[in-house]
């Protein structure tokens, strides 16, 4: 697959919602066992599950692998149109 040069990018791999793996990351603004919140090339996401830890890190390759239980993504921009979406990033966190 040939991608358009400074164009967003992200690849998301699930493997039976076991193994999570993530392209186009740019940061990991925090976790623990039951979220994960990355900062990507298309927002931000937030990967909601149990006994979740991080397989592999690599920011200079924008790659994280995440294993666990896996119940949502979710991306926290505002991209569906939604209004309500001016909310600062805890106001989104916390609904």
């Amino acid at each position: 697959m040939e991608h358009v040069k400074g164009a967003k990018h992200q690849e998301v791999r699930m493997l039976n919602r076991k193994s999570l793996d993530i392209s186009g990351v740019s940061n990991v603004e925090s976790f623990d066992n039951e979220e994960f919140l990355l900062e990507t090339e298309c927002g931000f996401l937030t990967v909601r599950g149990q006994n979740l830890h991080m397989k592999n890190l690599s920011l200079d390759q924008g790659l994280v692998s995440i294993e666990g239980t896996i119940h949502s993504l979710i991306y926290l921009d505002g991209s569906s149109g939604n209004k309500s979406s001016s909310k600062g990033l805890f106001g989104k966190l916390f609904k």
